[in-house]
């Protein structure tokens, strides 16, 4: 029962409460119960992330979105149920209660099938990461080694990224290369692997856009983009999912992000006379991760051999009226790899 303890909330507590405390448990899921225990509702990431896409807000009880009617187990039905509900309902995680409804443990998805993930549903589309920069923030580590080099655990940023495209039955990947490229070239031909690599060499630094160019007559399919220094801890499949459902033309990949200004705020009327100090303001924003979905049309609209970072491609679709979405992870579901403080992170969140 401690460790259950960690995935319980009460029905009062806020949306954004919700999500630090899914965040903390490291898990997609929490059960709302009452005061004894009694299991009321169920909530995932996904309803937390349907919440924010309507624009309601963080400050909404987690009453208001759980699932009431959740999946569920009684303590004396088998493991082999529980399989089953799992198999068929494809979810990681099912709540165990006793006769009064009270939940006494959960079972997950790792203990019933011997660890071996949920199948990730397949798609193999093709994947750019965007490797070609000098990665200034990882000095002195960059001095050495190209920043997609740089090692999390046993292996480097760039392999991780592209094996966890590969789980979802990507082999074909697109490296736009510049700075220390023959060492990057050099590493993925030191050993065997079963995807594509194509290398899009920048003569010159083109930002996060411009040797998009080079792949107009090369790609004619929905793909991906990725920066080479985050890691993204999301379904991708549903990521497509929703980018195809909402018909968009760019889809970027945004993290909550909770800021507290360590200041009190002075507003000011006319002739600076003080109105108001708001002490410690805080705010909640979706920050862009550097993950992308795109069409192949928006290759038609990147200048040739010309400096564009992909926000002025974005600007310029915005500007033309194209449909662009936004798709929310939780904050600790995205890690910025391009800040030294952020590798132990990495290792400890990902475990690689």
């Amino acid at each position: 029962m401690d460790t259950i303890r960690n995935f319980l909330v009460k029905p009062n507590i806020t949306i954004k409460q919700a999500l630090k405390k899914m965040d903390e448990s490291g898990r997609k899921i929490i059960f709302v119960t009452d005061v004894n225990d009694i299991i009321l509702g169920v909530v995932t990431d996904g309803d937390i992330r349907r919440w924010i896409l309507k624009n309601n807000p963080l400050t909404a009880e987690i009453s208001k979105i759980m699932n009431k009617n959740p999946l569920v187990i009684t303590e004396y039905d088998t493991h082999d149920k529980a399989k089953k509900i799992m198999l068929d309902k494809e979810i990681e995680c099912i709540p165990v209660i006793n006769d009064k409804r009270k939940i006494i443990t959960a079972i997950w998805w790792i203990d019933l099938f011997n660890k071996n993930p949920i199948k990730k549903k397949q798609f193999n589309l093709p994947v750019v990461i965007m490797a070609g920069g000098e990665g200034t923030r990882l000095y002195p580590f960059t001095k050495i080694l190209p920043k997609p080099l740089v090692p999390i655990g046993d292996k480097p940023i760039l392999e991780i990224i592209i094996n966890r495209f590969y789980e979802y039955g990507c082999t074909n990947f697109n490296l736009s290369v510049n700075y220390k490229s023959n060492i990057i070239k050099a590493y993925f031909s030191d050993f065997k692997h079963n995807y594509k690599i194509n290398y899009i060499h920048e003569k010159k630094p083109l930002g996060t856009a411009g040797s998009l160019h080079i792949l107009q007559n090369r790609i004619r399919k929905t793909f991906f983009v990725s920066n080479c220094d985050i890691l993204i801890d999301a379904d991708y499949a549903d990521i497509l999912k929703f980018h195809k459902q909402s018909k968009n033309k760019i889809t970027l990949v945004t993290s909550m992000k909770h800021f507290t200004i360590p200041y009190g705020i002075c507003e000011i009327g006319d002739g600076g006379a003080l109105k108001n100090i708001n002490e410690k303001p805080e705010q909640d924003l979706l920050v862009n991760t550097g993950l992308y979905v795109l069409e192949p049309e928006v290759l038609n609209n990147i200048p040739k051999n010309t400096f564009f970072q992909i926000t002025d491609l974005i600007s310029f679709y915005l500007k033309s009226n194209k449909k662009i979405g936004v798709y929310p992870v939780s904050e600790k579901s995205w890690i910025d790899i391009g800040q030294i403080e952020e590798l132990q992170n990495a290792i400890k969140l990902f475990g690689v």
